[in-house]
């Protein structure tokens, strides 16, 4: 692929995480984050873009004009409004990889939305945390133009895309589906182990569970765990819901996943910093638990 205009639009942990490893790989990089909107937030987001190497634009019609590929990387609930926004201004013929974490059936809203501009739409499941290894993080793509999209994310140094066989919504049924148990896992830890901090017993139950489990180290999962819940519990419940589509969708009943939704939400909405080691995590937590759902 020659080099040509990249927009990201949302400027998170994982666009930051892309964006600066692919300078030189493109001809510009421009982005936009609604963040950018509000004054409270402007200053520390256009330090994100200078810091990433994007040059940021005042909205999303700015950050898309002209752009040969468009990689969109919002929150959950704002995907298919960022793809409805973009329709309005994007290329024919534009490549846009919608890379967000939604149900196959927001997917495909999106996506009729691009392709009824003469755009291409790529469904795109990022399949791990993108950090540490940010152009390396496993990539999953699907739908009609998928072939075009890998070789485009390849070409930017992505270095581990897939193909998943089927049309738009499978590569995010996938990973919607592998977030049941991966968020839930989190959400799961969390209720077992603040208990256990609270109970003055944390020591003996991690020590019946790596009984149970040999080489689980579960305080250091615990620990990893609460960390992800505190930075990242809104978003992740933000995701989680879009998971509660995908599977009462399917019929396959959704209780267990709404449980996680609501501990994400618990935990993020409270704010909290993270501390070092899974003990201070866990006493920040419940000295605020008052601040819980």
């Amino acid at each position: 692929m020659s080099m040509v205009t990249v927009s990201f639009i949302g400027l998170g942990e994982a666009a930051t995480a892309f964006a600066t490893p692919i300078r030189g790989t493109a001809r510009t990089i421009r982005g936009y984050d609604v963040k950018l909107d509000d004054p409270a937030t402007r200053a520390a987001k256009l330090a994100d873009f200078a810091a990433a190497g994007v040059s940021p634009a005042d909205d999303n019609a700015g950050a898309i004009d002209g752009a040969g590929l468009i990689l969109s990387l919002v929150t959950a609930d704002q995907a298919l409004g960022a793809a409805e926004t973009s329709a309005a201004r994007i290329a024919p013929g534009a490549l846009y990889c919608d890379m967000n974490s939604v149900a196959p059936e927001t997917k495909r809203a999106a996506a009729a939305r691009i392709e009824a501009a003469g755009a291409r739409y790529a469904d795109v499941a990022v399949m791990a945390p993108v950090n540490p290894a940010r152009l390396a993080t496993p990539l999953l793509v699907s739908g009609p133009h998928a072939n075009d999209a890998a070789a485009a994310l390849r070409a930017l140094g992505f270095a581990n895309v897939s193909i998943a066989d089927g049309g738009i919504g499978a590569a995010s049924a996938i990973k919607m589906i592998r977030s049941v148990m991966v968020k839930g896992i989190e959400a799961l830890s969390a209720e077992c182990f603040l208990a256990a901090h609270a109970a003055g017993v944390a020591d003996a139950v991690i020590a019946s569970l790596d009984a149970s489990w040999p080489g689980a180290d579960w305080r250091k999962r615990a620990d990893y765990n609460l960390d992800r819940m505190l930075i990242h519990g809104l978003r992740r419940a933000a995701e989680m819901e879009e998971v509660v589509k995908t599977l009462d969708t399917l019929g396959t009943g959704s209780a267990m996943t709404r449980g996680t939704v609501a501990r994400q939400r618990a935990i993020g909405a409270r704010r909290l910093p993270s501390p070092e080691g899974f003990a201070a995590k866990a006493a920040l937590i419940l000295s605020h638990k008052a601040d819980a759902a």
